[in-house]
């Protein structure tokens, strides 16, 4: 059983955090039932905590609620795994355009430091490689030093996730992980450098052939 303890002020915060970071890692699988009773037990609250997290859940997209409070995964639709493809390949250049300009002794320091040892992922991710990738991207975006954006990048990056496993179900081959290793130098070089350009250009290509891109294809294709 889980502890509600800890550096959360309420159950329901708890309750919270406990909820998503398990539909992010893909349990309960994106359109399955939520049963309240259980998902409370195992984390070692009430249900009137975790009914309060599915609430705010569902103002993330990330659950549904109908009228009698039965609770699911939202599925993964095209549409949505194509909105965020479309959002990243216009913020996500613009975010490592502006690190270019803008970062610190402290941002490069920090970006270094996420890309050390970094691969591309696996088709069986670790527990730490998908929060690797995301603390890589986020060293990048967090360096433009505009809040708003990072915000926004933030959270796209939460509902990407989902998608990213998705499209880690098929494995891409070792010549594309090679050249995703090979991006993610080309950013670090070019913000360092602080070539805005060059950086936006290798991100847009990124993104393009990015696993939520590939699970936006898988998608549309199915439909």
């Amino acid at each position: 059983m889980a502890d509600p303890t800890g550096p959360y002020e309420t159950k329901s915060e708890y309750a919270y955090g406990y909820l998503r970071r398990r539909v992010l890692d893909g349990e309960p699988v994106p359109g399955s039932g939520i049963n309240q009773f259980t998902v409370a037990k195992a984390a070692g609250i009430g249900t009137t905590p975790l009914r309060e997290a599915l609430k705010r859940l569902k103002g993330e997209g990330l659950v549904e609620l109908d009228a009698h409070r039965d609770a699911r995964v939202t599925p993964l639709r095209a549409e949505e795994a194509r909105d965020l493809v479309e959002l990243r390949r216009a913020l996500d250049p613009l975010a490592v355009a502006l690190a270019a300009e803008r970062r610190t002794a402290a941002d490069v320091e920090a970006i270094r430091e996420a890309a050390e040892g970094l691969r591309a992922l696996p088709g069986n991710p670790d527990h730490e490689d998908l929060p690797a990738h995301r603390r890589f991207h986020a060293a990048l975006y967090r360096a433009s030093r505009n809040v708003l954006l990072i915000g926004t990048l933030d959270g796209l990056w939460d509902k990407s996730d989902r998608y990213r496993r998705m499209a880690l179900e098929v494995d891409r081959g070792g010549a594309a992980r090679a050249e995703e290793d090979r991006e993610h130098g080309a950013l670090v070089d070019l913000v360092v450098a602080g070539d805005a350009e060059g950086a936006s250009a290798v991100m847009r290509g990124h993104v393009d052939t990015s696993l939520g891109a590939q699970a936006a294809w898988r998608l549309r294709e199915q439909g």
